[in-house]
């Protein structure tokens, strides 16, 4: 009998992004233009390491980060349909929270209602903006399609915008939902969905979560969840999550990863408390929430936290749809737009479509 060969670093350590046979080949020129498509270099700090060399690497880091997702987006016009205006809000904990609003041209909020996505952004709770090009791109081409979308300019834990670690993010997150929901008839917004890629993609999760709890759960018709980072185990890379290990190095390394999680949490106090990493919610604490879908790249080591999320969803009876976008890296999906047109429109026409379902069935 033949011997079936594991994927990616589980069947092959040495593999990696440019040589995995799984790999879209145009993501793998894209990201060597980067030096990126081949294990990266031995990061300077891991999940050891103290709280103040990860918030110091994080600093460090944004701004490759930022100037990495500008360059992968430089070809491809924006669409013309959208505008955006600035609104300012006060959080829960006295702090200014700017929101992003970006509407089809035209919308008029006293006529028409249209559906709104609340968007969270990526960076690990810890790094990047929303102010950042590659997300004000990514609301806009969501806007374009006939949606409201309302990005958070959240508190991170380290970078330009920290050092506030959890529940600071989620705070922000939370409370610009709920101003959206109190603000529906101005804004002119019908149904409201929450949705973020990684780092976003918890804060998604988790608002969700303490919206449950705090007793605003009618508020949100829906969440669409992307590569959500979750799990806060990078460090330890447990045999339940095998991605961890099979992806380990393709664009996202799991030393990074588990460094970047000590801003969030410093005291490792909330290592599994759903609110900071949802992965560790409870059936219980999942029943009841309003429709999922959880989407995830197979080429990512965070994959496995996310199908794991999905599966638990559906134990809960939670209405919900799992999506793997094959052949892709963490977040390339919403970040490679040169490079992978059509799988960059894919996504957007999903959550669109996921977010106007839902509109029609209310």
């Amino acid at each position: 009998m033949a011997t079936v060969k594991l994927p990616g670093r589980l069947g092959d350590p040495t593999m990696s992004f440019a040589t995995d046979p799984r790999s879209d080949p145009r993501l793998v020129a894209a990201l060597s233009a980067f030096g990126l498509a081949e294990h990266p270099p031995e990061p300077p700090v891991n999940g050891g390491s103290s709280v103040e060399e990860c918030l110091a690497y994080a600093a460090a880091a944004e701004d490759g980060w930022r100037g990495l997702f500008g360059l992968v987006a430089t070809n491809t016009p924006p669409p013309n349909t959208v505008e955006v205006r600035e609104e300012t809000i006060t959080g829960r904990d006295g702090n200014q929270i700017k929101l992003y609003i970006h509407s089809p041209k035209g919308h008029n909020a006293s006529s028409s209602k249209i559906p709104c996505v609340v968007h969270t952004h990526g960076g690990g709770m810890v790094i990047l903006t929303a102010a950042d090009p590659n997300y004000s791109r990514w609301r806009t081409e969501l806007a374009a399609t006939g949606l409201l979308v309302v990005g958070v300019e959240f508190r991170n834990a380290a970078g330009t915008l920290g050092e506030h670690p959890f529940p600071a993010a989620l705070h922000d997150c939370a409370d610009a939902t709920q101003w959206v929901a109190k603000n529906r008839s101005a804004l002119g917004v019908s149904q409201l969905i929450l949705s973020g890629e990684s780092g976003g993609g918890n804060l998604s999760l988790a608002s969700t979560l303490l919206a449950k709890r705090e007793g605003w759960l009618q508020e949100i018709a829906g969440v669409y969840a992307q590569c959500p980072y979750i799990s806060g185990m990078y460090a330890e890379t447990p045999a339940e999550l095998p991605s961890l290990t099979e992806n380990d190095g393709y664009f996202l390394d799991m030393k990074t990863m588990g460094a970047l999680v000590k801003p969030y949490d410093p005291s490792g106090e909330h290592a599994t408390n759903p609110l900071a990493w949802p992965y560790h919610a409870t059936i219980e604490e999942l029943t009841g929430l309003p429709p999922h879908v959880v989407s995830v790249n197979e080429l990512d080591p965070l994959r496995d936290e996310g199908l794991s999320y999905y599966r638990k969803l559906l134990a809960a009876g939670v209405t919900t749809a799992g999506r793997t976008v094959h052949g892709t890296c963490h977040a390339a999906d919403c970040s490679f737009i040169d490079a992978i047109p059509d799988v960059y429109h894919s996504t957007i026409r999903d959550i669109s479509g996921f977010v106007k379902s839902l509109a029609s069935a209310a």
